[in-house]
């Protein structure tokens, strides 16, 4: 797996997890069987400890509302076995439908670096060159610590807030305070604090999570078969455009209809990058075959509205968006 690569955990490593339980000759609490649950999982997903949100959810799709009263509960054998599976499942199901974005950083590519002088030298200098923004040709000792930022988990360097360790390196290599360092002296010191990074990397690889969210079509390929969900769409289309000042033929009501409602359908934003305008495109496209007309029965506007979310939902699953979560 490359150092620093999204890896995305959409449920597929925990659907082949071991959930046989260890020998034991007492009955199991609930408290006991999440903890195995948990411990399991989160070897499975590269050793991230799950979001306390998507336990919870967990729990509540398998029907644990009173999660205390669970945890105390002595459950045997096959009690204990069936709740295991329950939960592990649920968590699973959870990630199909809002996949996690993680990064792990193991040390590899800081190593790659570090072992290329020319590479290594290329690197030193365009930092120095984007730090030095006065062009004086001196930077502070305490622009490492900006350098590193600039570098970031795409260049093998783990968020601050993630690792621990930065201050203790900074501090321990002298990496700090306001003397002035030339081109040079500034790729002499950041050598080390590099190296010292790489070297805690791979005795204790980082995994963190981004701050991006995946629309894979999951989530709308469940409302389409929500016949309830998918009429009450149809009916606030229709009266969108019957309450229209302008004539719009009914696709461009029905785009402007679906971008506006887009977290409620489980739609990209347009907004996210230009690929969601293609994508917006393409399949208005597939679909409009002469379609654009300003008049359509009711019959006609059900089809057409089934017919673009069932290709969205077929181009979601097959190229799946990735963007922000702030959109």
């Amino acid at each position: 797996m490359s150092d620093g690569a999204l890896t995305i955990l959409d449920g597929t490593h925990l659907r082949s997890l071991d959930l046989t339980l260890p020998e034991h000759d007492v009955a199991l609490t609930g408290a006991e069987v999440l903890d195995i649950a948990d411990s399991r999982a989160s070897s499975a997903l590269f050793g991230l400890s799950l979001p306390e949100k998507l336990k919870s959810s967990a729990l509540l799709i398998i029907r644990v509302n009173d999660v205390d009263s669970f945890r105390r509960t002595q459950l045997s054998r096959d009690q204990a076995t069936q709740s295991l599976a329950d939960y592990v499942t649920a968590i699973a199901d959870r990630l199909r439908d809002d996949p996690l974005v993680i990064s792990i950083l193991d040390g590899k590519i800081l190593r790659l670096f570090l072992e290329d002088e020319d590479d290594f030298a290329m690197i030193a200098e365009n930092l120095f060159t984007d730090l030095d923004a006065e062009d004086k040709g001196k930077i502070r000792k305490g622009e490492i610590r900006n350098a590193l930022l600039h570098m970031g988990a795409e260049m093998g360097v783990p968020p601050f807030s993630d690792f621990t360790q930065i201050n203790d390196i900074l501090k321990k290599h002298g990496a700090e305070g306001e003397e002035e360092l030339g081109q040079a002296q500034f790729a002499q010191l950041l050598q080390p604090v590099l190296q010292e990074i790489a070297e805690a990397l791979a005795e204790k690889p980082l995994v963190f999570t981004h701050n991006i969210t995946v629309t894979n079509g999951s989530k709308l390929k469940k409302l389409l078969v929500d016949e309830e969900a998918v009429n009450n769409v149809i009916r606030r289309i229709s009266e969108e455009k019957q309450c229209g000042k302008d004539r719009l033929g009914t696709i461009e009501v029905i785009r402007r209809f679906l971008e506006r409602n887009r977290t409620e359908l489980c739609l990209p934003p347009t907004e996210a990058n230009d690929a969601v305008v293609l994508l917006y495109d393409a399949v208005f496209a597939d679909v409009k075959d002469g379609k654009g007309a300003v008049d359509l029965d009711k019959d006609e506007c059900t089809l057409l509205v089934k017919a673009i979310l069932n290709k969205f939902a077929e181009q979601l699953e097959a190229n799946p968006v990735y963007h922000e979560l702030d959109h």
